[in-house]
């Protein structure tokens, strides 16, 4: 595993991009790092929704990553969507390289409340682990404290902690020994 790769997709505060960086290291033991800034998405503005879609995100991601082996993990503020749901917090490729969060619904302003910038960091942090735990095959958990369960509203992201879970934990840990393990095998044919 090469590394995470942060990417602030627009202006994004530095607290926020350095609370994700330390969160995604700390959970998946793995270096993390911030890649100079893109543009925001305008290329996924949705005129008829007024979000932006999270597919084209990933899409735009994926030709900026700096290594093919690489995870990026794009931030925006930007409201985005998927076809079929009115909003996401995040998405990913499961098993992927890529992923995207959204700032916008977890930022207090959202909702009709005075700004929290530390309630907005602790909620990025839960969804930059949900997110980037998808690219490494983590699936949607059961257990509503773990960061890896899914979130349909702004209250169930409260509700989690920002650690995987022990299941979620051990599945990490068994793709990374599998990973690992293909790795040494194509360098050892090559």
């Amino acid at each position: 595993m090469n590394g995470i790769t942060v990417v602030a997709l627009g202006p994004i505060e530095e607290t926020v991009l350095a609370a994700v960086r330390e969160a995604l290291g700390h959970t998946f033991q793995i270096p993390v790092r911030t890649a100079p800034g893109l543009a925001e998405p305008a290329f996924a503005y949705d005129q008829q929704r007024g979000q932006f879609g999270s597919v084209l995100v990933l899409r735009h991601l994926l030709k900026e990553r700096a290594e093919p082996a690489s995870k990026v993990l794009g931030v925006t503020d930007k409201d985005l969507f998927i076809p079929m749901l009115s909003f996401v917090l995040g998405q990913a490729q499961l098993n992927g390289p890529a992923a995207v969060i959204s700032l916008a619904r977890l930022r207090q302003e959202f909702y009709g409340f005075p700004a929290d910038g530390e309630l907005l960091i602790t909620r990025a942090m839960k969804e930059a682990v949900h997110e980037i735990g998808h690219t490494f095959g983590l699936t949607h958990c059961t257990d509503n404290g773990c960061p890896m369960s899914l979130s349909n509203t702004i209250r169930h992201v409260d509700i989690k902690g920002t650690a995987l879970c022990a299941t979620c934990a051990t599945l990490f840990e068994e793709q990374r020994r599998q990973h690992s393990t293909s790795n040494d095998r194509s360098s050892a044919a090559g």
